[in-house]
């Protein structure tokens, strides 16, 4: 076994929760896979997400990593039950924050953001229906918004269109909650906010997973006996099926990005 903890994202999503285990874990070593070149996957069959998710994921194990963490919450939501049986080695993943969004009193609505696949699997269906009052949940999916932060693009108001031809039909409407369902739109979060202020009544509060999984990473490997040592020195590693070149300035910036 390994000193790194592998982690995986179809692309530029996942570092959202590198960033906050690096931070909670600063001893621990994390080996970096997006599958850039197939990014977005919300938008590819169940098939297709599965053995991609299944090749990346072995490229990982074959490096000698300690654990996984499933950073993509399509792949999570379409074939998490297949990698755990795949892999012998533990399997952390993420799923979108509706249970602190929908524990929060309030009249208004709470907006689900995610992929196509993430809001119609059954996986992320039954967690909605989990909550105690599920029709206050509105699913929405927004695919076009991976393929434009996959460019590099993050200013507040270069996703206004996108988020338009989304959230149009909730204008006006009291919305108490915004989960980011899916990695890749932590990094717009503050173009979310500067829109939900323009177009929506009521607090909007955002709620994401990548803390409650970070630290779901920290307490498995501590569970396992599996955490590095405190004196240890932690590096990160990033590969990618994409442009390495490219994306190296970027995945830099992001694991940086406050």
């Amino acid at each position: 076994m390994g000193d790194y903890i592998g982690f995986f994202d179809s692309g530029l999503g996942g570092i959202s929760i590198l960033k906050e285990a690096v931070r909670i874990l600063p001893h621990e070593s994390f080996l970096y896979y997006g599958d850039n070149a197939n990014a977005p996957y919300g938008v590819r069959s169940s098939d297709d997400i599965t053995a991609l998710t299944l090749s990346a994921l072995r490229f990982l194990v074959s490096q000698g990593v300690k654990a996984l963490v499933i950073a993509c919450n399509t792949a999570t939501a379409t074939c998490i039950n297949t990698i755990r049986s795949e892999f012998s080695l533990p399997v952390i993943s993420v799923e979108p924050a509706v249970k602190p969004a929908a524990l929060q009193p309030g009249n208004g609505k709470i907006l689900m953001l995610a992929t196509p696949i993430t809001v119609k699997h059954d996986r992320y269906l039954s967690l909605q229906n989990r909550m105690p009052d599920p029709d206050r949940i509105i699913n929405v999916s927004c695919p076009e918004l991976v393929d434009r932060i996959e460019q590099g693009i993050f200013t507040e108001n270069g996703y206004d269109d996108i988020l338009d031809r989304c959230l149009f039909p909730w204008h006006n409407k009291t919305i108490d909650s915004i989960v980011l369902g899916c990695t890749h739109f932590m990094f717009i979060k503050q173009a979310i906010v500067r829109y939900a202020a323009m177009h929506f009544s009521g607090a909007a509060t955002i709620y994401d997973s990548s803390k409650a999984t970070a630290l779901q990473l920290a307490r498995v490997l501590q569970r396992h006996g599996i955490s590095a040592p405190a004196e240890a020195t932690g590096t990160v590693v990033f590969h990618t099926s994409g442009d390495i070149s490219r994306l190296m300035p970027l995945f830099l910036k992001l694991l940086e990005q406050k």
